[in-house]
């Protein structure tokens, strides 16, 4: 069945865009490296939107792989990861900001053109402004395609682990609620160099599940968050 939409986002570029519940979002990786730094609202009333430390804490992971569930503030539902070709997406780093990008030296529209330099929390608010919304609006994201993990440092601080992602990756997500999808291919915020890649955007039709679906039976945690979905946007 083809896409009922299509959208390839270059690198350093943002997007966003409106998926009605049931709808399956593909993404994947065109270019090896690509990071799609992504954050998720209910459409309705953009109350409810990414959480992402509750949806770590209650599915006992410090990453985001299938089949978890994407919750919000309020522990509903608002996306599955029905599948992936990668089982490490970050969704503790966060998005790039200004001085990331400046790390590697000025750049502008006039002098770069389509290769300047903008960060993901550019572009993010530059999609976010579409829809009404704006800096208080951000939250933390999930890096997808992206993976870090912690160093042999006493500090255990967090390094980035390249190669992690090549063209042709892909992940995707069941829309539980309505919802706004918003994303940024700016390189993830630890990426030594600026080196990211396009990310192709599909929305699909998605099948009904019932209660043996993977997102449902993966903890008792995850089958409440979309039970509650249900309740509460139906």
């Amino acid at each position: 069945m083809s896409p009922l939409l299509t959208h390839d986002v270059p690198s350093g570029a943002a997007y966003s865009v409106l998926v009605r519940a049931g709808r399956v979002v593909r993404l994947t990786a065109l270019d090896d490296g690509a990071n799609c730094s992504t954050l998720l609202f209910a459409a309705h009333d953009r109350v409810d939107r990414l959480n992402v430390p509750d949806t770590l804490k209650a599915q006992m992971s410090a990453r985001i792989c299938a089949p978890m569930v994407l919750m919000s503030d309020r522990g509903l539902g608002l996306a599955s990861v029905t599948g992936s070709s990668l089982d490490w997406h970050d969704a503790i780093s966060g998005h790039s900001l200004d001085a990331h990008a400046e790390r590697f030296g000025a750049s502008s529209y006039g002098s770069d053109r389509n290769e300047w330099r903008r960060s993901a929390r550019h572009g993010l608010l530059s999609e976010l402004r579409k829809h009404g919304l704006g800096p208080l609006d951000l939250h933390a994201c999930v890096n997808f395609f992206s993976k870090v993990a912690t160093s042999d440092s006493d500090a255990g601080t967090l390094t980035w682990v390249g190669g992690h992602a090549s063209a042709g990756d892909w992940v995707t997500l069941r829309a539980e609620v309505d919802l706004l999808v918003v994303l940024s291919t700016a390189p993830h915020p630890l990426e030594p160099s600026w080196r990211s890649g396009a990310v192709g955007v599909e929305i699909e039709t998605g099948s009904p599940y019932g209660r043996d679906d993977p997102s449902m039976t993966f903890r008792d945690e995850s089958a409440r968050a979309l039970l509650a979905a249900k309740e509460v946007f139906v």
